[in-house]
């Protein structure tokens, strides 16, 4: 056990078990909640908290499994084991009830197993098919025997309802008589002493043959038993016998199937349970925005930002804004820290929360605290809070705070935490001081942290002059002079038990005659503490407001550049598209020109020509430098081999070397040929070279080859580069005897299309052109009709 029940009490950890167990939706579970405890193995701990974790991000994901109406068997389990013992119907169906959770709950992780401990839990749950038949068979909603649970009990309930169906056949045939309707009070059947009887009027005793079974209180009506009916209800008496014995079998033998899988039961119980725990941990800590806390091995305290979970429980709902984040630390080197300052500052809250928190932690629970908390888990809990006096034992408040530091004294090593309030106090504040002094110095040599609250100025001396010591104020808003209930760290509190009194309401007379008697040098001393605390919250405001600016400017700096480089981007495609804009111009017009020269042989001369051709290049060079520049991928060759495959740089194909001319190459594209310099070529890395074919497969690509040239795709090029490509296709459609050809140009702004069908106006070898059907293209499609010379 980390700690005494009576440390539990002090921390209120019953209560927030009980805010615990309200979270769960199952008996079991329930139950594990309301009896949790801090575990001892620290494995076990984050085991706890990992399946805490899944659970949780299973609530995120907005899943969970249903585990309401699981019942506590415990009681069940333990009362079958007795051989011959029964259960009664509403027992078995809060068994057949729990059954169905159990194994819906087993089969909903089986369907989901991307968390795999909470998984590994349900799945270490065992189905009962047998005995889930069986219950389902024989008990009903209301914890009634059904006539399905056996044949006979079948049977004879068929029995019993033909025998009263008749008796009151007969029973209606008397009461509807013309001679005998006289005789009875009201047409009624009813039952007495579980047989069926009638309502004779007291004064006609005697007319009707059969027994009476009782009378009215008032004596006016005789409840008779006719004679007609007399073996009817003898024999409903015997079948209802013969029912009860049957029903008393069959809830022996449940119970027997009961107690022969009870190990079983009480294991899927229990693993339930587990599950419901964790999923209530995980919903707990969605309600108090907890986490998990990294857990180090070295003796450090660093939690950010944490929040004692029950303040903020507020009429059965959490409420973050109730409790005020604080920040406790105890880095490494800091033995113990001593939290001074004015009462109703906090001071000791801070001390339960570290507690509760550990507490917390060692029982697999998430924590209210920033996410880069992490602290090391103390095997080992003591805490002095509160009043020890005790009547009985004759024990003065002082004597039982020297009780209890005699205990942490014998049994604190490096594995423990020890809280202690108001440390010193009940005695004389000299000796006191001193006295806690050397129990810290001890506790400091054990290896021990220690945090403790005080207001002895001696103590915050002490802390100051010692290395392993650190003094931390509770904080307070300098205007108002109110607790703002967080710590301040490297310098002690002043008590201000004056300016709380003052705030409280105390009469201005006693307040000025108690500075008067508190002497100059105390009250000097004390404004002294509350001026620095002042100071440091204004550097501490400052440092903040640096700290912040400071984020802001990166965050513009940021912004800044990714502005800038949005403008960069934006002028460089406005420049590529306006560049490659103009070259499709410069294209058109040079074939619009060549279109009209085919059109009018003669009319231009051939001075005139070249001049034109050399204004067109003079245009195409002025754009050179607006061009976006290419970066070559491979190494520019310096050996070049015949068959060898390399890249054409500029065209963005490969191509096979066929011949080498000094600084040029001669390359075979398919079936063209082109000449380009070596620079404009990409050599492989490794290089690549033909595979030798058969003949065969050559016949087959040429085949291939046939097939698709009756289509050209010139999406995406430039218009010069389109109207070469154009060039080459209309010569080999012409080679291969092509009577129809496509040129697939897409729609975009229209200049690639005219582009194209302005240069096969021009080709004398194009009969005619026009775009494709709707339905095949439309005006994305040019189709090419050829004359075949």
């Amino acid at each position: 056990m980390i700690c005494s029940e009576a440390a539990l009490q002090r921390l209120e950890y019953p209560r927030l078990r009980a805010l615990l167990a309200g979270q769960t939706q199952s008996e079991p579970g329930y139950l594990q909640a309301e009896q949790l405890l801090p575990f001892s193995d620290q494995a076990v701990v984050e085991k706890a908290l990992t399946e805490v974790d899944e659970a949780a991000q299973w609530l995120l994901d907005g899943q969970a499994p249903s585990l309401g109406g699981c019942w506590d068997l415990s009681p069940l389990l333990k009362l079958v084991q007795a051989e011959g013992s029964l259960i009664g119907g509403e027992d078995l169906l809060k068994i057949a009830q729990s059954l169905r959770v159990m194994e819906d709950c087993r089969l909903w992780f089986k369907s989901s197993p991307q968390q795999p401990l909470l998984c590994q839990l349900a799945t270490g749950m065992t189905a009962l098919p047998e005995l889930q038949r069986r219950l389902q068979d024989s008990i009903g909603s209301r914890g009634e025997l059904l006539d399905s649970a056996s044949f006979e009990l079948g049977d004879l309930r068929y029995q019993i309802r033909q025998s009263r169906s008749r008796i009151k056949q007969q029973l209606d045939q008397l009461l509807s008589g013309d001679h005998s309707s006289n005789l009875f009070q009201e047409r009624l059947i009813t039952i007495r002493n579980n047989r069926y009887v009638v309502p004779l009027k007291s004064d006609c005793r005697g007319q009707v043959k059969g027994f009476v079974q009782d009378e009215s209180a008032s004596g006016q009506t005789l409840y008779i038993e006719p004679s007609q009916v007399l073996e009817g209800n003898n024999r409903l008496q015997q079948l209802a016998r013969e029912e009860q014995r049957e029903e008393r079998r069959i809830l022996l033998q449940l119970a027997g199937l009961v107690r022969r899988d009870s190990a079983v039961l009480d294991k899927n119980q229990t693993l339930l349970g587990q599950i419901d725990l964790r999923f209530a941990a995980a919903r707990l800590s969605r309600n108090y925005a907890g986490c998990r806390p990294e857990l180090v091995d070295e003796s450090i305290i660093e939690l950010k930002q944490v929040r004692h979970p029950l303040l903020m429980e507020v009429e059965g709902r959490f409420d973050l804004s109730a409790a005020v984040a604080v920040d406790i630390l105890l880095k490494d080197g800091c033995q113990a820290l001593v939290i001074s300052g004015p009462n109703t500052g906090g001071k000791s809250v801070a001390l339960k929360t570290l507690g509760l928190l550990l507490l917390m932690v060692r029982s697999g629970l998430h924590i209210p605290c920033h996410p880069e908390s992490r602290f090391h888990l103390y095997r080992h809990l003591y805490v002095d809070i509160g009043d020890e006096q005790s009547i009985e034992e004759s024990l003065s408040t002082f004597s039982g705070h020297l009780l209890k530091v005699r205990e942490i004294l014998e049994k604190a090593d490096a594995e423990t935490l020890v809280l202690l309030d108001e440390a010193g106090t009940g005695t004389d504040p000299a000796e006191g001081s001193a006295l806690v002094q050397a129990v810290l110095d001890q506790l400091c040599q054990q290896g021990a942290k220690v945090l403790l609250t005080t207001h002895l100025g001696q103590l915050k001396h002490f802390a100051d002059g010692h290395a392993a010591i650190e003094n931390a104020a509770v904080d307070f808003d300098p205007e108002t002079l109110a607790p703002t209930y967080r710590l301040r760290y490297g310098i002690p509190g002043a008590s201000s038990a004056l300016t709380t009194a003052k705030r409280l309401g105390l009469p201005d007379p006693v307040i000025q005659r108690a500075v008067q008697y508190l002497g100059a040098e105390e009250h000097d001393h004390s404004v002294l503490l509350t001026r620095l605390n002042e100071r440091q919250q204004q550097l501490d405001q400052e440092l903040s407001l640096v700290k912040q600016s400071r984020i802001e400017a990166d965050i513009a700096q940021q912004l800044r550049k990714r502005q800038l480089n949005q403008i960069k981007g934006k002028k460089q495609e406005i420049l590529t598209r306006a560049t490659r804009q103009a070259e499709e111009l410069i294209t058109a017009t040079e074939a619009r020109m060549k279109t009209l020269r085919k059109r009018q042989p003669g009319s231009v001369s051939p001075q005139q020509a070249i001049a034109d051709r050399q204004e067109l290049t003079v245009a195409r060079e002025e754009l050179t430098p607006f061009k976006p520049k290419q970066k070559k991928v491979g190494v520019v060759p310096e050996e070049l081999k015949v068959g060898e495959i390399v890249q054409v740089f500029s065209l963005g194909i490969e191509a096979q070397v066929e011949r080498l001319h000094g600084e040029s190459v001669e390359l075979r594209v398919g079936s063209k040929w082109m000449r380009q310099p070596l620079n404009a070529l990409e050599q492989f890395k490794p290089r690549r070279f033909v595979v030798p074919t058969n003949k065969s497969e050559s016949v087959s690509r040429t085949v291939i080859e046939r097939q698709i040239s009756t289509r050209l795709k010139l999406i995406g090029q430039r218009v010069d580069e389109a109207l070469a490509h154009l060039e080459r296709f209309i010569d080999d459609a012409l080679l291969h005897n092509l009577q129809q050809v496509e040129i697939i140009h897409g729609a975009g702004e229209g200049i690639l299309r005219r582009a194209v069908r302005e240069h096969l106006a021009g080709e004398s070898a194009v009969t005619a052109f026009y775009a494709a059907p709707a339905d095949q293209g439309g005006e994305n499609i040019t189709i090419a009709e050829l004359s075949g010379q």
